[in-house]
């Protein structure tokens, strides 16, 4: 016995008067005192269907079924009434006039309806997430999904790409974020770790001549999570041979056009925006910049310099810098809001925020608030000019070293593009972002780490500033970023032995270091590395940034929660002593609740 025909969701106007089955889950029922009216609901959508009491064993079978329980029924395919048609689903315009069905399995009250609009809390969701799956937006994410690895995958393999597969289980490289770690049974007291990427696996793949290599590759993290971050998480993993950073750049850029084309019916164009990493710092305070709206930053310090305002004089006579943001119509945010907005700033770094309204009670042309008055009237045109500014908006300002005038900024920046709603809605504006810088100074370690990983290769003319100035070398590493969110990065590889020492030595990593944990990589370019370069993608970002929801958990079947937990299995859990003593390890915690 085949238990349907057909998909709920695909039965329409084509199918009258057929005789079809469907089988899912009932979504809603209505009992009108003899007809009886049930949507079925499976991963394609639902249908209606209607019981007659002529019918009188199917009849029955439908006055018994309640939300959840699952069912089977077979008849014939006919139009809806006018009055009853649902142009909002596919469905909407026929309905099944059931003459047989079958109650499969009677579902117990469920603790929410996946066809309820309530609000129902995410750790309630997670916890019956097999209910969650039935939702329209979860099978939505889930397909959407499938569709874009399938695309991924074809795309790749028409640049002749090859699909490999890495080890999971990997020697440890406690570089950048915590790993997890596996112990061994058959070597006592040593471990694997998790890859955090295949970057070490995908480089030897080139110097084994493999030319293109792609993986939609699981990685690990045992990390601090946020809304976008996950302890495993997917990607798509590329690297390639005799390659610069403009191949990578226009491959993935063709791959990007073709999936919002495919999924979402956008053109988009066919380059997009490439800004230098200084650039996106200097106008935007962050080098993943929201291009959807303006709120640029400005730097006003030789303005600035010449008022009467002690805190900018001071902060520039220190090394410091003096950076405003013009907010459009802000001069009618409350003094209430203003001092949000002075918290905030302190989160941040700051040790104050200026603000200057301009025109409203101050007058035409004029400027108010607590600083406005030890800017002369000179300096007040040069500011509004250098910030575009006019009368009705905000002018705010810190004053400190750069860095922290930057990342203030920036972040007030996302916030009040958020609350004054300056965002425009179902907007892609994506961007690359170029020449990082290769390192940056660890104050507390006092030595330079790498700004991507060790591995990335720097400009050819900035190799010379290696040695005299390290801080100013720039790094042959991309990041492609889309309405403010990073959905990958990349860098065109170290493929000299030599220069791939030096930079293991620039970053405090000893000869013997380096060739304890990473000597097949090291060997492996002595032996004709050729150049390449690659890129990974965040698929979880991917598909919450086309789906427009708010947490990578609503585009992964089974997430983990902020702290790291699965609430369904109630992993990570306590084991069995005698697992750990088969390990020959001790566990120094407590289980929870011991």
């Amino acid at each position: 016995m085949s238990y349907r025909s057909h998909y709920c969701g695909v039965i329409n106007q084509e199918q009258i008067d057929a005789q079809v089955s469907v089988a899912g889950w009932v979504n809603s029922y209505r009992d009108h005192g003899g007809v009886v009216f049930v949507d079925v609901r499976d991963r394609s959508g639902l249908v209606q269907a209607v019981f007659h009491p002529e019918h009188a064993a199917a009849h029955a079978v439908g006055r018994a079924l309640r939300n959840e329980d699952v069912v089977r029924i077979t008849g014939k395919v006919i139009p809806r009434q006018a009055s009853a048609v649902n142009p909002k689903l596919p469905s909407g315009h026929v309905e099944i006039a059931v003459d047989s069905a079958e109650l499969i399995n009677k579902a117990d009250p469920v603790p929410f309806l996946p066809s309820g609009h309530d609000l129902v809390n995410e750790d309630t969701r997670l916890k019956y997430r097999y209910l969650d799956l039935r939702r329209p937006e979860m099978a939505e994410a889930l397909l959407v999904r499938h569709r874009v690895v399938k695309i991924m995958r074809d795309y790749c393999d028409s640049h002749g790409f090859l699909e490999i597969e890495t080890p999971i289980l990997y020697k440890s490289t406690p570089e950048g974020a915590r790993e997890f770690l596996v112990p061994s049974r058959m070597h006592p007291g040593q471990f694997y770790a998790l890859p955090q990427s295949p970057q070490l696996f995908k480089q030897v793949l080139m110097v084994g001549g493999v030319d293109r290599y792609m993986q939609i590759a699981r990685c690990f993290r045992d990390e601090d999570l946020r809304a976008d971050r996950q302890p495993e998480f997917t990607q798509l993993d590329l690297e390639m041979s005799f390659v610069d950073r403009d191949d990578v750049i226009e491959l993935i850029s063709g791959l990007v056009v073709r999936l919002w084309k495919e999924i979402l019916n956008i053109d988009l164009p066919a380059k997009f925006l490439r800004m230098p990493y200084h650039e996106a710092m200097s106008r935007f305070g962050i080098d993943r910049p929201d291009m959807r709206y303006g709120l640029e930053l400005k730097d006003v310090t030789d303005i600035a310099v010449q008022t009467e305002f002690g805190v900018f004089r001071q902060a520039v006579e220190g090394g410091g810098r003096v950076n405003m943001i013009a907010v459009p119509q802000g001069a009618a945010l409350s003094r209430k809001q203003l001092d949000g907005l002075m918290e905030e700033a302190k989160k941040f770094g700051a040790k104050g925020l200026a603000w200057i309204k301009l025109g409203g009670d101050a007058g035409a042309n004029a400027m108010g608030g607590p600083v406005a008055k030890f800017i002369p009237a000179e300096q007040q045109k040069l500011l509004r000019h250098a910030t575009g500014a006019n009368d009705g908006d905000l002018l705010l300002a810190v004053a400190d070293k750069q860095e922290i005038c930057w990342r203030v900024l920036g972040e007030l920046r996302q916030q009040l593009a958020r609350q004054l709603k300056l965002i425009p809605e179902n907007v892609y504006k994506f961007l690359w972002v170029v020449d990082f810088p290769s390192f940056e100074y660890d104050s507390q370690t006092r030595r330079y780490v790498a700004k991507h990983h060790p591995f990335t290769a720097v400009v050819d003319e900035d190799v010379p500033l290696l040695e005299s100035a390290p801080e100013k070398v720039r790094a042959k590493a991309y990041d492609i970023v889309l309405n403010g969110i990073e959905l990958g990065g990349g860098s065109i590889r170290i493929h000299q032995r030599d220069m791939q020492s030096k930079i293991f030595g620039m970053l405090g990593i000893s000869p013997e270091d380096a060739q304890k944990k990473f000597a097949f990589l090291l060997d492996a370019l002595r032996f004709g590395a050729p150049p390449h370069g690659g890129i990974a993608l965040g698929l979880d970002r991917f598909i919450m940034l086309m789906l427009n929801r708010q947490s990578i958990r609503d585009v992964i079947a089974f997430p983990k929660t902020q702290s790291g937990g699965d609430l369904m299995t109630e992993a990570p859990g306590a084991v069995e002593p005698r697992q750990l003593q088969e390990l020959s390890i001790a566990s120094l915690g407590k289980p929870a609740g011991a």
